[in-house]
């Protein structure tokens, strides 16, 4: 886990750390990186919270195969950074293929035990 300031440098570095926890399934980096009240809407627009999140993993229902991001915008607000990128992903979920792209927004919180994702929200897009 990277230092506990928030830089621009270390957000970067985190996420790209987030990439790879979710292409490898590592759901011990993925329990690391989330913090334990995260809310998270998913493109479906459903509300997921950070054990229904590392479940999909855990249970084989969601397997990312190929994760191409591109930050937009970083922004750091004192404590908290908002990020925003486009993902290409191509998977399954619940066994069905997919690929699509997405835009995601997600804040990550300096805490005492590091800096954690508290909140995002995902939607598919078309350009």
């Amino acid at each position: 886990m990277m230092d506990t300031i928030i830089t621009t440098d270390n957000i970067l570095a985190l996420e790209n750390e987030l990439y790879g926890a979710i292409k490898d399934r590592n759901v011990k980096l993925l329990d690391e990186l989330l913090h334990d009240d995260l809310l998270f809407i998913v493109p479906s627009g459903e509300i997921i919270t950070k054990n229904m999140d590392i479940d999909s993993y855990r249970e084989d229902n969601l397997r990312i195969n190929e994760l191409l991001p591109k930050t937009e915008n970083l922004n750091i607000i004192g404590d908290t950074a908002v990020i925003t990128v486009v993902l290409l992903l191509k998977g399954e979920y619940n066994k069905i293929p997919f690929e699509a792209k997405y835009r995601y927004i997600r804040f990550w919180k300096q805490l005492k035990d590091g800096i954690k994702v508290i909140g995002g929200s995902g939607i598919a897009i078309n350009d």
